[in-house]
């Protein structure tokens, strides 16, 4: 399969530089001229891609090289590309900033030369003026497959300002294709673990997105970006889907009830305020497991939804909203009670600390023999995971990579029967397993191993 759909890597020579600005920027306008602009977020993060949904009207998807592996980047890309007439890919941190001690891999120059997509870099030009030359002349010819074909300038401080930095960068050759001032409108408030999450601020979050795209309008070449994006070549790959290679075999109960009928077990997905992190992806093979996919909100609904089978809560914020997740008594019972009867229960990180016995001295469900708090420290990183036994995620001895992002610990860090072994950042064992209940600090992406949504499916009751 040839993949033709132009394709655009935003990046930045460091984080902070206005990626997420300049992209989200991109995706709108384009998007208000017609055209169905598929949005990518490079690395694990989360908070992003609801900006970009919100730009395109399409979800928002990651390109992780690392928790997916570098041949899954293509398929991927093309899946989520698909009937889209361009794609605007957002870096993570510095172009060239990759996994600890690996190279280049997960980098966004790792991406950018997977997707052969021309690269344009994000310089913050706040304190510079023909030192924009040095800087983006090393970015150019640091990696010669990299193909950094032009440049956005960011913060650009006045029309004098402006003219020096566009004479500097004619010295090195390298377009410039747009020049954005200095703006408080298009500022996303931030917290302890990033930007704060689309669903948290939905109004405020359109505006931030809508004056981004006017000041990509007026302060970038729209054309000639497009152009650009046109000049990518073609990517032979096989777009992934949710359905193969695991959804090729079908499961049990597809095989005995059809994959449309009533008999679909219900998975309910943790939605709403608190538990905003989700990959597209997760959805997709639970569907294409035979499951129907039911999303709720923990900070208002007062049950599980009817007919709950399975239970999934992934990450996001339940340490902002601890009094209201607490208060929720009813709710909590509910999520216990399934969890008493052997009902698969997977949760990530927001997920653990819901499910265990307080969480910053506020009740949660009490599933797990176990306390959770706000810490100084932040644990980020990624991980190399062996499941230490069998649970409805995986069996023992699985391989997973993840990722880990929080300030909060939970006491004590692994259960009887832990979920994780993990050898850095140092030897341990995390997580928690007991009867259904698989619950973890660490983040997935199961498109990686998508036998996982098969196999918490096939263990619905019913």
């Amino acid at each position: 399969m040839v993949t033709n759909v132009p394709r655009l890597v935003v990046a930045a020579p460091a984080s902070g530089s206005g990626k997420t600005t300049v992209a989200t920027g991109l995706m709108a306008a384009f998007a208000e001229r017609g055209l169905a602009v598929s949005p990518h977020k490079v690395g694990p993060d989360y908070i992003d891609p609801g900006y970009h949904a919100l730009a395109t009207g399409r979800p928002g998807r990651n390109l992780d090289a690392y928790m997916c592996g570098p041949e899954l980047i293509g398929p991927l890309f093309a899946h989520g590309a698909q009937g889209c007439e361009l794609a605007v890919v957002e870096g993570v941190m510095g172009l060239f900033d990759g996994v600890s001690g690996a190279g280049e891999l997960a980098s966004t120059a790792h991406v950018a030369k997977l997707l052969k997509a021309p690269v344009v870099l994000v310089v913050d030009a706040s304190s510079q003026s023909r030192s924009v030359a040095a800087l983006v002349h090393g970015f150019a010819s640091f990696d010669p497959e990299v193909r950094l074909a032009g440049v956005i300038l960011n913060k650009v401080g006045s029309e004098r300002h402006e003219q020096l930095l566009r004479e500097a960068l004619e010295e090195v050759g390298v377009p410039v294709y747009g020049a954005l001032y200095r703006t408080p409108q298009v500022a996303t408030p931030s917290r302890h673990l990033g930007l704060v999450p689309v669903a948290e601020r939905s109004t405020e979050a359109l505006d931030s997105v809508r004056a981004s795209a006017a000041m990509v309008r007026e302060g970038c070449d729209l054309e000639g970006l497009l152009a650009l994006a046109r000049t990518a070549p073609p990517l032979v790959t096989e777009a992934w889907s949710a359905s193969a290679p695991s959804g090729a075999r079908g499961t049990a109960r597809e095989a005995a009830t059809g994959p449309h009928t009533p008999t679909k077990p219900i998975v309910a997905v943790a939605a709403g305020a608190a538990f905003t992190f989700s990959y597209a992806e997760h959805t997709e093979l639970l569907t294409a497991a035979g499951a129907e996919v039911v999303p709720f909100d923990p900070l208002h609904d007062e049950h599980l939804p009817e007919g709950t089978a399975a239970l999934v809560i992934g990450g996001g914020f339940p340490e902002v909203y601890a009094p209201d997740l607490s208060a929720n008594e009813q709710l909590r019972k509910d999520v216990a009670t399934l969890a008493a009867t052997g009902a698969p229960v997977v949760a990530e990180c927001a997920g653990l600390l819901y499910l265990a016995r307080s969480l910053d001295g506020k009740a949660m469900c009490g599933v797990l023999d176990a306390d959770a708090r706000m810490s100084g420290r932040l644990t980020l990183g990624y991980r190399d995971a062996v499941a230490i036994g069998d649970s409805v995620l995986a069996p023992a001895g699985t391989r997973m990579r993840g990722h880990e992002f929080h300030r909060t610990v939970i006491e004590p860090g692994a259960g009887p029967a832990p979920a994780w072994g993990m050898r850095l950042p140092a030897p341990r064992v995390e997580g928690f397993v007991q009867q259904g209940v698989h619950a973890s600090y660490l983040h997935t992406h199961w498109a990686a191993l998508p036998d996982i949504a098969h196999r918490l499916v096939e263990r619905c009751p019913g």
